[in-house]
């Protein structure tokens, strides 16, 4: 045991448990994560919830009640989650109230099937801000061509949102734009901007697994020498562009009016090489106003040997870029990398809710009552 999540948190940045359950709720396993390990928040995912109800711990009563309503799939999947995110949230509820609504959040995802379908979107958000109806909710918007204009309309009716699969530092300026945005018009109808609340999910391991197979199909000495490099060298930069849009007059004039930073998040930091250290996208992504959302295996990793020794971002900015541009002059294009990250992200959270739609459907069939 090391005192590593507690200067972690000390850093700056706010731990969060990228995983839920019913059994994590029940048996008090999240309340002790909050009591004892410094978690601060939670995020979820289709993938996660597949896993989770797929198991079908602490499930069963309510999948069995729905099945007595004859109630559609998708109604029983909403069910089931927004009540998982409602208890969560609910045992958050006071850190929530300590951090002035900084912390103590749970964050649930829109339908990926309506990832680039602004209006239907937007409509979700709405939904499912009411169903889960806790301030301390975040609704996760993918920040794809479609969904940036939603996440601005979403913030500017007064619902705090997640924004997540970010992998390019353009879109992530975008991101950053459309909260801006979002907010001004927020603003324009008179809602209170200091109850808004966002972060910006900047997905970390998945950029070195691409850009690592790529260098590895390459085979030369100086191609390796810049494996496991760029995700990092990616969310330093995307750091750096955060810096720069929240140092802006624009934000300036939005502070004023009581407006609440968008955190980076750091997403996506399980370590998949196992070459690796296994706390590589804790150790070098600390700074100030941040957060890290890490699977449990990740966070039991730092706990016991995160090597935390301050803020390992700022005076980086120099050696980030020259890495990704040494990636690129490998002949492996950015932008190429990213816009495949982002398609691939889509496809598998929406691969993950149909399966987890097939699942509940079996499972709805099986504990139907017989009719007469």
């Amino acid at each position: 045991m090391t005192d590593a999540l507690k200067r972690l948190s000390e850093a700056g940045v706010a731990i969060w448990l990228d995983d839920l359950s019913r059994k994590r709720i029940t048996s008090g396993n999240l309340a002790e994560l909050i009591d004892q390990q410094h978690v601060v928040g939670v995020t979820t995912n289709p993938t996660i919830f597949q896993k989770a109800i797929s198991a079908g711990d602490g499930y069963e009563q309510q999948l069995a009640d729905l099945a007595a309503r004859k109630v559609t799939v998708e109604e029983a999947v909403r069910m089931i989650t927004t009540a998982d995110v409602r208890d969560a949230a609910d045992i958050l509820r006071p850190v929530f109230d300590a951090t002035q609504g900084q912390d103590g959040r749970v964050s649930i995802e829109v339908d990926p099937r309506l990832a680039h379908n602004t209006r239907a979107t937007v409509a979700e958000a709405r939904q499912l801000a009411w169903l889960v109806d806790r301030p301390n909710t975040l609704i996760k918007i993918p920040a794809t061509k479609a969904g940036l204009p939603a996440i601005t309309e979403t913030i500017a009716g007064g619902i705090s949102v997640n924004v997540t699969l970010i992998f390019s530092l353009e879109r992530y300026r975008e991101v950053m734009d459309a909260y801006m945005t979002g907010l001004e018009r927020a603003k324009e109808r008179g809602l209170d901007l200091s109850a808004i609340h966002s972060v910006a999910s900047f997905f970390v391991s998945r950029v070195d697994t691409e850009i690592d197979k790529r260098i590895d199909a390459l085979g030369t000495p100086e191609a390796k020498a810049l494996r496991g490099r760029a995700a990092v060298a990616n969310a330093r930069l995307a750091y750096q562009a955060y810096e720069e849009a929240f140092g802006s007059d624009r934000w300036h004039a939005l502070e004023r009016a009581q407006a609440n930073r968008q955190r980076p998040l750091w997403a996506s930091t399980g370590v998949k090489d196992k070459a690796y250290k296994d706390t590589l996208y804790v150790d070098e992504l600390v700074a100030p106003n941040t957060v890290n959302t890490m699977p449990e295996a990740t966070l039991v990793a730092t706990e016991d040997h995160g090597e935390i020794t301050g803020d390992t971002i700022a005076g980086t900015y120099e050696q980030a870029r020259a890495d990704l541009d040494a990636v690129e002059k490998l002949g492996i294009p950015y932008d190429d990398v990213v816009r495949l990250l982002e398609v691939e992200g889509v496809e598998k959270f929406e691969a993950s809710w149909n399966d987890l739609l097939k699942s509940t459907e079996a499972v709805l069939e099986r504990l139907a009552p017989s009719e007469g």
